[in-house]
This record gives C-alpha cells, sequence and structure tokens, in this order.
C-alpha cells in the first residue's frame, strides 16, 4: 500500500515526536515533582477559605472550609464559614441548613446569626428573618450597622410586604467584614 505524498510529512512528524523523550531533562535520581518538606506545616484551612472569600472565589473557599472540617471538626467558626460560602454561591438551602446548626451551639457569633436572617430572608421567611436579626442585634448590642440595618428591612417588609414590589427594587447581598452580608438595596 502506498501513502499519498501530502500525508507522508504528517506521519514523519509524528513518528519523530514519538521516538522523542520530549520534555525537560531532570538531574538523575530527581523526581519531576519539588521535593517535600516533611517538617512544613500546612496553612488553617479557615484562613485559607477567608482570603479566597475575599478575592471573590466562593467555590475554591468552600473547599478550603470543607479541609478546615476535616482537621478541626464542625465547630461554630467552620460551620458558619461553610454557611456564609454557601449563601454567596447562592446555595441557600445548604447555607441555611449550616447556620442553623451553628447557631444550635452554644457561642454562636451576632455574625451568624445575622447570616442566618440575611439566608431566611432570600428564602421569603421574612418573620423568622425578623425574629433572627433581633437576636443577632441583642447579641452584639447594637454595635453593628449592618445587623441593625438588616433588622430594620425584615421589620419594613413584615410590616408592608409588599414594600420590595412597590418600590420596584431588588435586594442583593454584600459581604462585609469576615462573612458578615448586609442586605442593600441594588441599582437599578
Amino acid at each position: 500500500m502506498r501513502l499519498p505524498r501530502r500525508g507522508t510529512p504528517i506521519l514523519l512528524i509524528l513518528f519523530m515526536a514519538a521516538c522523542s523523550s520530549g520534555g525537560q531533562t531532570l538531574p538523575e535520581g530527581q523526581l519531576f515533582a519539588p521535593d517535600i518538606d516533611p517538617r512544613g506545616e500546612a496553612v488553617d484551612g479557615l484562613l485559607v477559605g477567608h482570603r479566597l472569600m475575599d478575592s471573590g472565589e466562593p467555590e475554591l473557599a468552600l473547599e478550603a472550609y470543607i479541609r478546615a472540617a476535616a482537621e478541626r471538626g464542625l465547630t461554630i467558626e467552620v460551620l458558619s464559614a461553610l454557611g456564609a460560602a454557601n449563601l454567596e454561591l447562592g446555595r441557600l438551602n445548604q447555607a441555611e441548613d449550616l447556620l442553623r446548626e451553628a447557631v444550635k451551639l452554644d457561642g454562636a457569633a451576632p455574625e451568624v446569626w445575622n447570616n442566618l436572617g440575611v439566608v431566611l430572608m432570600e428564602l421569603g421567611e421574612t418573620a423568622e428573618a425578623s425574629e433572627v436579626f433581633r437576636r443577632a442585634y441583642a447579641l452584639d448590642n447594637g454595635q453593628n450597622d449592618s445587623i441593625r440595618d438588616n433588622l430594620r428591612l425584615a421589620l419594613a417588609k413584615i410590616e408592608n410586604p409588599f414594600y420590595a414590589e412597590a418600590n420596584e427594587e431588588e435586594f442583593e447581598l454584600v459581604r462585609r467584614g469576615q462573612g458578615d452580608y448586609l442586605i442593600t438595596a441594588s441599582e437599578p
């Protein structure tokens, strides 16, 4: 069988590529991957996750928080971080479950309660959200402006259920601090 002349250069190139060792030449005894320092310490998954959230990478932050959960267990900090990442990704049901577990534990911070309230607002559970915001506001002694603003919004929506429709506003989540969210009206 005779090959057409047009295919010969292509076959020659493929044959030469298959015979070539290609790539980088390494000194004898060295693996391709860099050596691992057995004394090195891993960076805390929560710290990595917080930095990724600050960088606008909630999916990667979620992976870091999952690693932190494997190392630390499901502490309040880990549960609230997982909930905040899911909230940022729009996974409201997962965020609600995680944040509810976090607030069941003793010592839940006001920000955790606030984030649960934000999830409930997004799910349309305004009455329950207002109670959660009240609790967050009380735990914080009224010091956090974003919690106060979220409480005001929830109470306004309870008093006037058509509040958002009348003003034709859409609400969005804005990340503030280390996982603290504020519901604000977006610009039309």
